[in-house]
């Protein structure tokens, strides 16, 4: 049965580039504490495991398959406490790379999702995703994952969104490339984007970045992590620009529901023109 509301941990990371113990250890510290807050999910930051690896060396060194350490170690997490991890790291798949995300409950894995737009330097370390858009119905809503740079591809929220999900969640590591400026404090362009298309679209969306990884290994990652309803409202966030953070954020998934519809002549999704233009998603319109 589908809880009525779901409460989010946000557990942003200060995670060090190349050393898959140690971010391991701390995935289930900070996931393990979130759940004793209230948490029904937990969300970790891309690539939390490995940390944000773009040397193809070291990225093969520290990648590791599906069922790997960080499965069995925050499957045990989530079958303690009843709830769902959803967390990044690089997967070895034969002779691929992939920047993945899985979520994991009590049973094993419930959504298995490659990246597909994969940013800057990860083009020349990485294999592009070749596993869809998933979503999985599970008693916390209709969930959607989607990571970091693929926010920035209008097609992918709305697609998540059409083929059902009440909540998106994306793993990040936000730097610097995209927008022109960066803002010391406060919300970054990342965030402005997901709001507005969170609105558009009548979707929950929980983005979870690594942060301060520069002093690690990694790039300059700007933290910044939000949760929004399906209005574009902040229900936590942004988090830290500088440091590890934590938030507990609570989807209502009947008002995301009610959010399609905005009024008795305003509803976003019947309003559709679909005899002028369409969204396929592999090749059946949605």
């Amino acid at each position: 049965m589908t809880a009525a509301v779901t409460t989010v941990g946000l557990e942003q990371l200060d995670v060090v580039a190349g050393a898959p113990a140690g971010n391991l250890a701390l995935a289930v510290h900070r996931s393990t504490a979130a759940f004793r807050a209230g948490a029904d999910v937990v969300v970790l930051p891309e690539l939390a495991i490995s940390g944000y690896v773009v040397d193809a060396d070291l990225a093969r060194a520290v990648a590791e398959p599906l069922d790997g350490p960080a499965l069995a170690a925050l499957g045990a997490v989530a079958a303690a406490h009843d709830g769902l991890i959803v967390y990044g790291f690089a997967e070895a798949a034969g002779a691929d790379l992939f920047n993945t995300v899985v979520a994991v409950g009590p049973d094993g894995p419930v959504l298995h999702y490659r990246k597909l737009h994969l940013f800057d330097r990860e083009k020349a370390v990485y294999t592009p995703g070749d596993l869809g858009l998933p979503v999985a119905s599970t008693r916390h809503g209709v969930l959607g994952v989607c990571i970091c740079y693929d926010l920035r591809f209008v097609e992918v929220l709305r697609a998540l969104s059409l083929r059902g999900a009440d909540l998106v969640i994306a793993p990040a590591a936000w730097v610097g490339g995209f927008d022109r400026t960066v803002p010391a404090t406060g919300a970054t362009g990342h965030v402005a984007s997901v709001l507005a298309q969170a609105n558009l679209d009548q979707v929950a969306v929980v983005a979870v970045s690594q942060v301060a990884g520069a002093a690690h290994g990694g790039p300059a990652t700007l933290g910044g992590s939000i949760a929004c309803d399906a209005y574009g409202e902040l229900l936590a966030g942004p988090l830290s620009r500088t440091a590890p953070d934590s938030a507990l954020a609570t989807v209502d998934l009947a008002a995301v529901h009610a959010a399609r519809v905005r009024g008795e002549r305003i509803r976003p999704r019947e309003d559709r023109r679909r005899d002028v233009y369409t969204l396929h998603y592999q090749g059946e319109p949605v």
